[in-house]
């Protein structure tokens, strides 16, 4: 039996035009006028169905083969026009797949749980899975439920993130697929209501399943936090950093608490020479729960500050909070950018006029490359090539991989496999871009302490 690996799209394009449509050769089947269309890379069925205005069932009822194997890059598939015209016999040009990933995908499952799954083998394809070598396979069956939106006519930024982060967690599989082990991944779209997750876990559909990654909101991880203990199964967050652990022993939460981060900017703190800090003082409703959490432990650690009216920051009145002396450690430990944006000139100011400053910013600030120093931590590689993954990518995906920090697909990647060796009783993971260290909290769930102070 033949499995294939099924990707979501999580893109929309306009039909194409009229005139573009004339450039594919024309022929007809059983008295219908098709078009001959060269399946290119990085498209499914929807985006083709959507280009050429027409039915997704319609282009399968043209090449039946699709229904089983999905879409293969570079193989000539019919496209009906809608026009009847005098058949004439058609060949229909089957190539085999570009490229293989060998990591079995339960088609029925993903086609059941996600309504419009669509089959792109132009991005992912799949190795045939020989059922008498499977049988001496020791089976590893896995779960990963995302917001793919894949119901929604337009998806957001988010379920592109979630798409990626699918595709990285596949070539994990692949990465850790050999000879006694296969791997067996059901793909479910949780959509961002509690009902698909109430659904499974009322369903017996889960009951094999020895793992499970995924799920973005509380209403969905509270459920199926539950379950996960009814059957004694692992369940990893790589998003969510608000679940109560204590009452969840099989919970796996990957994002760091405010806590921990605070923790590690303390521990950083107390080891630097010749720093002064300075707190950067905001009305309480606009102060994040990661700023107060942060001066809380500086007390705690007796980390002395100095506090600066943010009015007086932004009237370039502050000289008076800030040590001539000393590098200056301004705190806005928020992961609101805006804040940024609204200090960061009075800061420059300062530096211009012979002040020594670095800002304790979060991992969120990186990305818009403030002009001056940064402290903050961070859950993933900062820099850092990766060139056996890329190339892996490149040759399973047929594109280069380019996106910003941090990148969702080495998260899926580096969590899948982080997963697995959960499984094998694993406590401790350096992944490509995360640093994985697990300690239980009490007698429940699991918390990643894999946090790094980043100096920039």
């Amino acid at each position: 039996m033949r499995k294939f690996i099924i990707v979501i799209l999580a893109s929309l394009v306009l039909p194409a035009a009229a005139e573009e449509l004339l450039n594919y050769p024309l022929d007809t089947v059983n008295g219908e006028e098709v078009y001959r269309y060269q399946v290119e890379k990085s498209i499914g069925l929807y985006r083709i169905g959507v280009n050429f205005n027409v039915s997704q069932s319609e282009i399968i009822r043209f090449n039946p083969q699709l229904r089983e194997r999905g879409l293969h890059y570079g193989e000539i598939i019919l496209i009906p026009t809608g026009r009847k015209v005098e058949a004439k016999a058609v060949a229909v040009v089957a190539e085999e797949p570009k490229a293989a990933v060998s990591v079995a995908v339960d088609t029925a499952v993903v086609e059941t749980a996600v309504a419009s799954v669509v089959v792109d083998t132009a991005a992912v394809d799949s190795a045939a899975v020989d059922s008498v070598v499977a049988e001496t396979r020791r089976v590893v069956e896995l779960a990963l439920m995302l917001p793919f939106e894949s119901k929604q006519t337009k998806r957001s930024g988010n379920a592109e993130r979630m798409m990626e982060f699918y595709e990285g967690a596949l070539l994990a599989l692949r990465d850790m697929q050999n000879d006694s082990t296969l791997f067996k991944l059901r793909v479910y779209d949780t959509e961002r209501s509690e009902r698909r997750v109430n659904e499974l876990c009322d369903s017996t559909e889960l009951d094999s399943v020895q793992g499970i990654l995924g799920l973005v909101y509380p209403i969905q991880i509270e459920r199926m936090a539950a379950w996960c203990e009814k059957h004694n199964v692992p369940l990893m967050l790589p998003f969510s950093d608000d679940i109560d652990l204590k009452r969840y022993s099989h919970v796996l939460q990957f994002n760091s608490t405010d806590q921990q981060e605070a923790d590690s900017l303390c521990a950083w703190m107390v080891q630097q020479e010749n720093i002064h800090c300075v707190a950067v003082e905001v009305r309480e409703a606009d102060i994040a729960s990661s700023i107060r959490t942060l001066r809380k432990q500086m007390a705690a650690h007796e980390i002395r500050y100095t506090g600066v009216a943010l009015r007086d920051l932004m009237n370039d009145s502050a000289e008076y909070a800030l040590d001539r002396e000393k590098e200056n450690l301004i705190i806005m430990h928020s992961d609101r950018y805006q804040h940024a944006r609204m200090i960061m000139p009075h800061l420059e100011k300062l530096q211009e006029a012979g002040y020594r400053i670095r800002i304790v910013s979060q991992y969120s600030w990186q990305k818009e490359k403030p002009v001056l120093p940064q402290v903050y931590t961070s859950m993933f590689t900062v820099e850092g090539e990766h060139a056996v993954y890329d190339a892996m990518w490149s040759e399973s995906y047929k594109n280069e991989h380019v996106c910003e920090l941090p990148r969702y697909d080495l998260l899926g990647y580096d969590l899948m496999k982080a997963l697995v060796l959960r499984l094998q009783g694993e406590n401790e993971m350096n992944g490509i871009q995360s640093m994985i260290r697990w300690r239980q909290v009490g007698e429940g769930g699991w918390q990643n302490e894999g946090v790094r102070v980043v100096e920039r």
